[in-house]
């Protein structure tokens, strides 16, 4: 009597492992181009909101000058527009980590074709380990990100515009409060570099927290313990 289960998936199926892989690749490019434009588009909407709110207060000042009318206007505004670009930055940390797991995800699937197509790995530009230095690897050709790459990220751009209307704020409650100048512009870079303080030390925590959870499958040390595939391990 015959049995009624279904034959086992043959394991040295090339084809049908590549076909699989494609489709998880694809998968993983759709995704990454969902999160990079929501990235952009979060970005653009919150600095159109800030510019439509900087042409907006300069008209204030042209019809009422730098009085109360102004100071009550933009103490309306200004803390609507800064929650904005908290929740803004807070997204676009949180995208950076999402695709950067899109990115691992998309290494571990070059490692599988590296050892379905032995001998690919001069035509690899992107990385095909899924450790640190893969990761950097694909993101910018290179193990490593200098200053300049990591101050051109949305999130830095909307973390210098956040610090700047949050001492702007300090600097408008101040004149409210009738303080002096010097205390107000004291007032207004220490509120500055506290709301960059505190979204560099979210950046940090949330950075830890993802290296804690990740765990390098393919790593480059690992790579001499590869097992020797199909041509190889005939010769």
């Amino acid at each position: 009597m015959k049995s009624s289960a279904s034959p086992p998936v043959p394991s040295a199926a090339p084809e049908l492992r590549a076909q699989v892989l494609g489709a998880e690749h694809w998968s993983l490019l759709a995704t990454k181009s969902a999160i990079w434009q929501e990235i952009f588009s979060r970005t653009g909407t919150f600095l159109a909101i800030v510019s439509a709110t900087v042409v907006a207060l300069s008209l204030v000042v042209q019809a009422t000058g730098f009085g109360p009318n102004f100071r009550v206007i933009a103490l309306l505004v200004l803390p609507l527009v800064l929650l904005l670009g908290l929740a803004t930055c807070a997204r676009l940390m949180e995208a950076d980590i999402e695709d950067a797991w899109m990115v691992i995800g998309m290494n571990r699937l070059r490692h599988a074709y590296v050892d379905l197509v032995p001998g690919i790995e001069p035509y690899l530009v992107t990385g095909y380990h899924d450790d640190e230095a893969g990761l950097l690897q694909t993101y910018s050709f290179r193990r490593r990100i200098g200053a300049t790459h990591l101050f051109a990220g949305s999130p830095v751009i909307v973390g210098i515009v956040n610090a700047v209307i949050g001492g702007v704020l300090a600097v408008i409650i101040g004149q409210a409060l009738g303080v002096s100048t010097w205390v107000q512009v004291a007032t207004g870079i220490v509120v500055a570099s506290a709301v960059a303080a505190l979204l560099v030390s979210v950046f940090v925590r949330r950075l830890r927290r993802f290296r804690r959870e990740f765990v390098p499958r393919f790593p480059h040390a690992a790579e001499s313990e590869r097992p020797t595939s199909g041509a190889e391990s005939e010769r």
